[in-house]
Parts: structure tokens; sequence; C-alpha cells
């Protein structure tokens, strides 16, 4: 007997490896097979004295599917699937297909329509423009790792730990001119992105997504392969060595991954077997057209266990420590960027999207659950409460949240004019009405410096030390304030130009005094924040901050007290945020005794004036701020300053 060009009488697929089974397809169907892609897609096997690849697709509509490529001349009428009823899932065993051979599934839809795909649970792809999936034989790779996966699963996270994250689009960190303006590699990001971040004294790397996509235009938000590295920058073994290398040297992975939304690429997501499968049928549910991308059906357990399984892959198989979930507010409403008549409420009327609140409660819970120590991030920017707040409390169960207001609010206080800041001095302040009531993270991210909105260092006003100066004064506020830290790449030396996605950045500005010692700044903020332990032990209670001052809004200063977990231990900082020098500024602080200044941002070698406390001042017994104690200060010109007792 013959099916799909397979000798069946001769091959049982059923009895050797990855080869899906009853229990598989009941668990798949629940949405709950959470290692799902251990058993879809293409897996190198030998069946008895066989050597071959199996094949699993999900295509529930379809009247036929088939895999087809180079082996068969890409036609479908030579290996035809077989069908597993009732689960509308199709699998074949084909032998003698060697590693690196490309393929897709020709599915037949029931208009009798023929569709090419790539597979949805492909672990590698060709290099796009091409669009073929390509059979890989893994689990090869040998990782070094495991003091830092131990040490992971028990340490169960950065909550009272340093968390300074450095964002990288990595087709554009640095590219290589003399080789037709190519990206580097992973193994060549692990060779120079991987020291760098260590002298900068960030704690973590946070990559835009990696995962395979057709048009890179999209900076990798529009996701086909959901289960492999982009093939970009090499292999999934190249990956694997990037984030091996990170942990061998001290650094956390976080990796963008967005469930929110899939392009309609003709080889993709899009109208899989002919039907919405992973869609909504209903454009109102179904249709990002702000974007031109399509929606997850949260709903449908099977599109369930495709997610729950791509975040498991990336956390367990590739070693990745976090996840940070893509464009969260358009998963939550349902009527997101969307008018009056263009979305369909929920059962009980409203706006809320409750399958995906259920899904990514789901989510977080699975994760936390099965891979301890690793974290989930939201990019949440609405006040839909407890996104940080654990599932059994009734949050979403995400380890810790973008606190997008704080950033706007910042960029748009430090783009006014000094002159009128007196004005908006809110805008520094608000944020901590607030800012316990998630788990923050600061970002400084890539979205504010594309589109129109100009670089970190052109928004500001002034002249070019006045910039300079005032990006020192607001990287110093932002490891000041309680929340982890995330900065985008190029704004550690004060990139003039708008993010360009296909453009090295540039690296030529640290020729100069003034952005070298913006960079100075960043790595001196960076390795302060991480020895003291007033800056990150107590980031999430109002135990661990106090405001010395936040009324001061006629000199537009600001002064903050910091503590950790020992009360006794704390620093107090000032920031100034006009280009008047304060001399003889009172400020009043917990306990008397000397302040040594640790950090100055006016300091020369940052590119400042010298303008400061010449190593530090002692209290003087006079009451200010509700304190008994003060110092009297020489606070500088658009700076910050930060003292320890």
């Amino acid at each position: 007997m013959r099916e799909g060009g397979v000798t069946l009488d001769r091959v049982d697929p059923y009895q050797f490896g990855p080869v899906l089974t009853d229990f598989d397809l009941h668990l798949f169907a629940e949405g709950t097979h959470y290692r799902a892609w251990e058993r879809f897609g293409a897996h190198r096997m030998t069946v008895g004295d066989v050597t071959g690849v199996h094949f699993a697709v999900w295509a529930p509509n379809a009247q036929r599917v088939s895999v087809i490529g180079d082996f068969n001349r890409w036609d479908g009428r030579v290996h035809v699937m077989r069908r597993l009823m009732p689960s509308g899932v199709w699998e074949i065993f084909i032998p003698d297909l060697p590693a690196g051979a490309p393929y897709k599934f020709e599915v037949r839809t029931a208009a009798g329509h023929l569709l090419q795909k790539a597979d949805p649970y492909a672990r590698r792809f060709e290099v796009p423009p091409n669009s073929a999936s390509v059979i890989w034989d893994d689990g090869g790779y040998q990782w070094h790792d495991g003091d830092w996966m131990r040490d992971r699963a028990s340490l169960g996270g950065w909550h009272d730990r340093p968390m300074s994250i450095y964002e990288v689009h990595p087709g554009s960190w640095r590219r290589v001119p003399e080789a037709g303006n190519r990206p580097l590699t992973y193994r060549e990001l692990a060779e120079t992105l991987i020291p760098y971040v260590r002298e900068l004294g960030c704690t973590h790397i946070e990559l835009m997504p990696v995962l395979e996509h057709p048009f890179a235009g999209s900076w990798g938000y529009q996701v086909i392969g959901f289960f492999a590295p982009t093939s970009r920058f090499g292999s999934p073994d190249d990956f694997r060595y990037f984030v091996d290398q990170c942990h061998l040297h001290g650094l956390g992975v976080i990796l963008d991954w967005v469930p929110g939304h899939f392009p309609k690429d003709q080889h993709g997501l899009a109208q899989f077997d002919g039907t919405p499968l992973y869609e909504h049928a209903d454009p109102r549910q179904g249709e990002h057209r702000e974007w031109g991308t399509l929606v997850f059906n949260y709903g449908r357990t099977e599109v369930r266990s495709f997610l729950l399984s791509s975040a498991l892959l990336w956390l367990e198989e590739f070693h990745v420590d976090g996840l940070r979930v893509d464009a969260v507010a358009s998963m939550l409403y349902l009527d997101y960027s969307r008018g009056d008549g263009e979305w369909i409420p929920n059962q009980f009327g409203g706006r809320e999207n409750l399958e995906a609140v259920s899904f990514l409660q789901h989510l977080n819970t699975v994760t936390h659950g099965r891979v301890p120590g690793s974290i989930t991030v939201a990019e949440e920017s609405t006040a839909w409460p407890a996104v940080s707040r654990p599932v059994y409390a009734g949050g979403l169960g995400f380890s810790y949240k973008w606190n997008m207001g704080w950033m706007h609010d910042l960029l748009q206080y430090a783009q006014e004019d000094p002159v009128h800041r007196r004005w908006h001095h809110n805008d520094i302040t608000f944020s901590m009405l607030y800012a316990f009531t998630e788990n923050f993270i600061l970002p400084f991210s890539h979205d504010e410096v594309v589109h129109g909105k100009r670089a970190m260092l052109d928004k500001l006003p002034g002249d070019v030390w006045q910039k300079h100066a005032t990006l020192r004064a607001l990287y110093g506020f932002m490891f000041g304030h309680p929340g982890k830290k995330l900065m985008f790449m190029g704004a550690e030396f004060g990139q003039w130009r708008e993010w360009n996605c296909d453009e090295s950045l540039d690296w030529h500005l640290l020729d100069d005094r003034m952005h070298a010692g913006l960079s100075r700044w960043v790595r001196d903020l960076n390795h302060t924040y991480q020895r003291e332990p007033s800056l990150h032990q107590v980031d999430f209670d109002a135990a661990g901050f106090r405001w010395i001052d936040a009324n001061d809004h006629e000199n537009s200063v600001v002064s903050m007290v910091r503590r950790a977990r020992d009360p006794g231990d704390f620093t107090v900082m000032v920031a100034n945020f006009t280009p008047v020098p304060r001399p003889g500024y009172r400020m009043g602080v917990p306990a008397g005794g000397w302040y040594r200044e640790v950090l100055n941002s006016d300091a020369g070698i940052y590119g400042g004036s010298n303008m400061g406390n010449v190593g530090g001042v002692g209290t003087e017994p006079v009451p200010a701020h509700g304190f008994e104690q003060s110092l009297s200060l020489v606070v500088p010109p658009l700076g910050f300053v930060l003292l320890k007792k």
C-alpha cells in the first residue's frame, strides 16, 4: 500500500520519533499542548531502518495537503499527507530527505484553489525574500550556561536586583560597509555587542524581534515564523551561541515576542487552509487596518497551543530569559484603533477582549510555572489595572510593565524651553502618584526616535551644550526614579539622526568629546546603579522612595531619597532642569554627616562645566523639607547630582 509516495507497510510513522499521538491531538485541541513544536512541523527521524522526515500541519478545512519541495519538483500530487480525523491535522513520513532541504505545504482549499504555505512550526526558513521553510536538524548545540540557568531558576527574577536593559535592533546596531553594508551575524554580534554592553554596564540585552519575518521594514514585528530565528543573521544554532555567550558574560536576554497580530503575506498564516484559521472571520475582530495585519483568534484552542508553544520554545530551547510582549493594548481592547461600528462588543457589551485577557493570563501562568526565573514584560500603554499583578489576584500576571506614561510625560517636559518648564513641572512629578501600582520598567525606546519624533538629543531645546547637558540630567533622573531601566541603542552616545533600520548607528560620533562624555555618563550611571542597593532593591514599594522636594517648580528642581531594604542605606539626589546654576541650594536630608558626591552630570569628563561640590558636603543643623539636617549644595545648570552619606 502506498500513500503520499511512502510505502506504508514498510514504515509505521507511529512507531518512533516525534510523531503525533492521540494524546498530542487531545492536548492540541484543548489549547494546552505546550511543546507542540516537538510534534508539528518537520522532524528528521529514523523509522525502522529508514531515515526521513515526519511532517505534521493543522489545516482542518483543506481538501488536501501535500509536502512540496525540490525533492518532488514542487508537485503537490507526489507527497499527499494523510488526514487524522477529526482533528484536522495532516501528517506524512517521507524517507531520504536531507537536512537543509526547502519545503512548503501545498493546500487545496474547499473551493479547489491551491495555496503554497510556509510551515507554521518551521524551525528554520530561507533567507528573505525567499519564503520556503527549511528542514532543520535541531538539538545538536552544546550549551555552556548551566550556572546561569541554575541561578535563573533559583533567584526567581530581578525584582530586587539591578535591571538595566539595552534595546537593540540587531540588523542596524552595526553594519559592515566593506561587505555591502550587510548586518552583523549572530556570532559577530556575540563578539562585538556583548563586550560593548558589558562595558556600558547594562545587565540585559533586549532584542527587537528576531522571529522570522518577511519584511525587514517591519523591524521584525510582522512575524511569519514563530518558532525560528530569522535566517538573515545565521542559523538557529548561531542564535543559541549568541544567547549562550550573553549568559557566560553575565548578561540576560529579553526577546520581543509578537502575539498580537501577523501579516497577510500569502505564504504565511493568513487564510491558511482557505479559511480564517488563525484569525477571526469578521474583519471587525480579525484585522488591524492601521497596521495592515490580522489579529489572532485567542478563543480558538489550537491557536492557543500554537502561541503558548512558541513562547515556551524561546524560553526553554533558546534559553532566552524573558519575553517582552508587544502591543498588549491592541490585544486587550476590541475597539483598539477602531471607530464606531468597526468593532464587536464582548458578550457583556463591553470593549474588553475577554479571550485575549484569558490567553495572557494563561501565558504568564504557564511561562512562570514551567520556566522558573523567566520574566514577561508588557508593552501596555493604557491604564488597564493589575497588568503586573498575579493571576490569582485578578491580574494579567506579567512580571513587569513598560511605563509608557512616564516616558511620554518626561520627554514632553524635556522638549519645553527651560524658561517654560516651571509651568509643566507636574510632567516630571506625576508618575510618582502611580509608581507603585505596577512593577514598572522606565523605557526610552525605539518608538521615540522614529517617524519624525527625532533622536533623543535632537528633541531637546538649546545649543549643543545645553542639549547634551539636558540629556545627561534626564538620564540621571531616570536612574534615580523607581523602576527598572531601558534605553534604545544610540541614545547612550547621543545619536543625532532618527533611527533607520537599514543603516548602522553613527559610531563616529564617539570621536567627539561631548558624545564620548555622554557615553561615559551612561556607563557610570549603570555601574553606580548596580553598586548601590538603594537604587534597585526597593523599586516597587513606597518604602524605597521619598520626595525631598517635588514642588520647586519656580526653579525647575526636583530632589528625592532612595532607600535600600536596609533603611539606613540611602542615597539623595537633585536635578536642575534650567541652565541657571543654583549655588547655596538648601536641601533637607534624612541624617546628619558628610555626603559624598557620587555622581555629577556636569563634571568635565562628561562634557559639563565642572560645577559641583568639590567631592562632597557636610550637613548643617538647619531644618528643611521635613528633616532636621540639610545640605547647602551647588546644583549645576541642567545638572543631576547624586550623593551618599
